[in-house]
């Protein structure tokens, strides 16, 4: 099994507890299907302590100290005989900090943005190339600042440290103080090289739980987590498992190349005629992440006032509005923010203030055609009108269209092979950039779906 090369693992002294490893669910670790009983090629352990106040059949969590340094053991896992084609040959491996939860995977592109905002200059996660032992040409791409990269000889002892540099809290909406931190991801993926020389064949991947606190913060909560097991009676301990000494990462499915996650099947394309499922009130989807509110609000901190500054390109006033909160920004009249910022700047900086926006160059009102013929049986019944959603377009081009129609039903823009206008007779008309620009203004459509013929995709058409 793929334990038994982890009998003598810990890291800094010898120990078996490892072997006690717990029994994942397969829903929560992601595995391939028929993984099951497979010795993985490799194995991964970061050397940190896992969290004893979590029960049994949950995934490990544990708590890492932000800058310090951890090791990751790279262990080549294979049986005899097995992948001769790496034998005596490096492989690559990508490091990446990603998020655990779901709803903020969906934002993660905006997420990032607003941290580096925040940090200029910094990263989210580095590697300690000193202390790491047998990792070749190392990389950080300046605009990745989650990920890192390295070759290495499966053949040969390999051992990197790798530094979180954001906490967990830095990603939780601040409201009143004693925010929960969100977990992160730590997920290494393994590549081999292909026919070109280029390490694009995926090989194995892997992942663990984890929570940034400060610097000692992390040892802190483990105590604490250890002083409230200790509380507990006998038998309600047997529902958790023990604190392992070191962390093995898991294996999981390769991270999307896409900058934001959906694993779930849309539920909207499981037919070649279906409908997509839409949350009532104003078309987002119910488990749809909280987004960041575009104006600013009253009650925004004076941290989230520079970071709203920031992200709507008012950055070279944040030191002067250093401790002013939403409320204090919101009392500035027209004048004060022209004499502070000058006259370009301070009115850009009054509108925004005031969410004064640009109307659209065209609004487009959809609805489903399912979701049509249901409420116009009920418009004969209670004399209610149907429902329609509004997409507003400013580029007016067939991939803005294909994004926000994707936007508005939770979808994939992927998953959206064309869009079709239905035109007389009822042929389809491939939508172009050119037929946008001649839509009328909140001209209305209902929307059908259509199996792509070529792939797992659909068509979606006007009518």
């Amino acid at each position: 099994t793929p334990e038994c090369s982890l009998t003598m693992l810990s890291c800094g002294s010898f120990s078996s507890d490892v072997l006690a490893l717990p029994i994942f669910k397969q829903e929560e670790s992601n595995l391939p299907p028929d993984s099951e009983n497979k010795i993985l090629p490799f194995q991964y352990v970061l050397c940190a302590a896992t969290s004893p106040a979590i029960k049994l059949h949950d995934e490990t969590l544990t708590y890492l100290n932000q800058g310090q340094s951890y090791e990751i053991r790279m262990l080549d896992n294979r049986k005899l005989g097995e992948l001769p084609e790496i034998t005596g040959k490096m492989v690559k491996s990508i490091i990446r900090v990603v998020f655990h939860d779901r709803r903020l995977q969906y934002t993660e592109h905006q997420q990032l943005e607003g941290w580096r905002w925040n940090r200029p200059g910094d990263r989210i996660l580095d590697l300690d190339i000193p202390m790491s032992v047998g990792m070749v040409d190392p990389r950080a791409n300046p605009t990745q600042l989650n990920t890192v990269e390295f070759l290495w000889d499966p053949s040969k002892r390999t051992s990197v440290f790798i530094q979180v540099h954001c906490i967990s809290t830095e990603f939780t909406m601040r409201k009143h103080g004693g925010e929960k931190g969100v977990p992160f991801r730590i997920q290494i993926d393994t590549f081999k090289e292909n026919d070109g020389e280029e390490y694009t064949e995926h090989l194995h991947s892997a992942s663990c739980q984890v929570k940034v606190f400060k610097p000692k913060g992390a040892d802190r909560k483990q105590k604490t987590d250890r002083e409230k097991m200790e509380k507990r009676a006998p038998q309600e301990k047997e529902k958790y498992q023990p604190s392992y000494e070191t962390t093995i990462l898991t294996e999981c499915s390769p991270w999307p190349e896409v900058t934001y996650v959906n694993n779930s099947p849309s539920p909207g394309f499981n037919s070649s005629h279906n409908s997509f499922p839409v949350a009532e009130g104003n078309g987002s989807p119910s488990h749809q992440p909280e987004l960041v509110v575009q104006n600013l609000l009253p009650a925004a901190t004076p941290q989230d006032a520079q970071q709203w500054l920031h992200r709507n390109r008012f950055s070279p006033f944040c030191r002067l509005f250093t401790n002013f909160s939403g409320a204090d920004l919101l009392k500035l009249t027209r004048e004060d923010v022209i004499q502070i910022c000058g006259p370009a700047d301070g009115i850009r900086l009054f509108n925004a203030l005031k969410g004064r926006v640009v109307r659209p160059r065209l609004t487009v009102y959809v609805c489903q055609e399912s979701q049509q013929a249901r409420e116009q049986q009920q418009k004969h019944e209670n004399g209610d009108a149907a429902m329609y959603h509004a997409i507003y377009l400013e580029d007016l081009t067939a991939v803005e269209l294909t994004e926000k129609i994707a936007q508005l039903f939770n979808i994939s823009p992927r998953q959206i092979s064309q869009i079709f206008k239905q035109g007389p007779t009822g042929i389809h008309v491939l939508v172009s950039d050119e037929m946008i620009q001649n839509f009328q203004d909140e001209v209305c459509f209902v929307l059908d779906t259509m199996k792509a013929e070529t792939n797992d995709g659909y068509h979606i058409i006007l009518k």
